[in-house]
């Protein structure tokens, strides 16, 4: 009797495996459908150390006016949501949200961009978006080793090379296992949260990854384009990183990155009758930023970090040469992995060749201590 009813139920389960294995998927409108939310919340304290200047390196004169030496501020209140329509399709919005604490024209909404997916290979987005033109737009926007990016990423992303631009990109693994990676596309160039490009010329560029060494990648970039009613301007650029092993504990991460370009903004702002051709107004920076990583791996102290980046930037080194010199030493206790909760504390140091008082282009040294929690 058992048998028999046993049989039955062994040729009904034989039977539900074979058609599940012949089953396919005919309708992907929804598949691997989901919603996700994150996002980071960085506040610090910061201090001027040099008498005369403010937080923000201004030098002022204290017998006509009264600056701010010191303040905790929140620095960035960034929220993501990504939407995965499906295995092909997603959309990606990124908000900070402290730009609500001064003018938030043109400021709030980073990204805002839809994203196809077609394999390994192929990858386009269109909409808002940092083009990949150095490690600093490469590396996630919500993780800062350090006080902030450097001089020459803002310098840059005034200009139309860097930062959050509106236009399409198309990425992916040049060879299969992704040793050697590309990334190109075009964009307006006039930065983020305009309502259309303020020319007709639009910028292009292209940056090619090649993984040499276990651990060790190096990188070129190129560019082209303009702003407003500059003439087209070219930029380049080179960088590399490489992750070290010391010991069981210790690993040493380096990066370093060399950049040159066309100034646009100074090109622009010269009104002389007779201004030199644009390709006078360059900029062109360099730093060093090595790293060495403590991994304590207890229950709460995850890794120490200890850095000191060195940055040597000249705005307009061809007419206006006045290179500024940043070092940053740098102590970063982290208590989740993948810096999802840190304490960071240490110096911002500038130096200039050439100091011009009442200005930020002036020596100064910022003390810090921040807060950093992804989530």
């Amino acid at each position: 009797m058992f048998i028999f009813l046993v049989c039955p139920l062994a040729a009904q389960a034989q039977q539900k495996d074979r058609t599940r294995l012949t089953d396919t998927l005919k309708n992907y409108s929804a598949y691997k459908r989901k919603l996700s939310f994150a996002g980071v919340l960085q506040t610090r304290y910061v201090l001027a150390l040099d008498k005369n200047v403010d937080i923000n390196g201004k030098h002022f004169d204290p017998a006509t006016s009264k600056a701010i030496s010191n303040t905790f501020l929140v620095k960035r209140a960034r929220v993501m949501v990504k939407g995965d329509i499906n295995d092909h399709f997603s959309a990606n919005i990124l908000a900070n949200l402290a730009e609500f604490n001064s003018d938030p024209s043109n400021k709030v909404l980073e990204n805002a961009y839809i994203k196809y997916s077609l394999n390994e290979y192929f990858h386009i987005q269109a909409g808002q978006f940092r083009p990949f033109f150095g490690i600093e737009d490469a590396v996630a926007v919500d993780i800062i080793r350090t006080l902030d990016f450097s001089n020459q990423y803002y310098a840059f992303g005034k200009n139309g090379w860097q930062s959050f631009q509106t236009g399409i990109s198309l990425l992916g693994n040049v060879i299969p296992g992704g040793k050697v990676r590309y990334f190109v596309g075009a964009y307006n160039g006039n930065n983020k949260n305009q309502s259309s490009d303020d020319n007709n010329t639009k910028n292009l560029y292209g940056r090619l990854e090649a993984d040499f060494l276990k651990g060790c990648t190096i990188v070129v970039n190129a560019g082209s384009g303009s702003i407003a009613s500059s003439s087209i301007g070219k930029a380049y650029g080179v960088d590399a990183t490489a992750k070290i092993p010391l010991s069981k504990k210790f690993d040493l991460l380096l990066m370093a990155e060399f950049k040159t370009g066309a100034n646009f903004l100074a090109y622009n702002a010269d009104k002389q009758v007779l201004r030199p051709d644009l390709s006078e107004y360059q900029m062109q920076g360099f730093y060093f930023f090595p790293t060495l990583r403590y991994n304590h791996e207890s229950r709460r102290l995850r890794a120490v970090e200890f850095s000191c980046r060195y940055e040597y930037f000249d705005e307009n080194y061809k007419l206006a040469s006045n290179p500024r010199q940043t070092l940053i030493p740098n102590v970063s206790l982290i208590f989740a992995d993948d810096f999802y909760a840190a304490v960071q504390f240490g110096v911002a140091i500038d130096r200039f060749k050439n100091e011009v008082p009442l200005s930020t282009t002036y020596n100064h040294s910022l003390g810090y201590v921040q807060l950093q929690i992804r989530f």
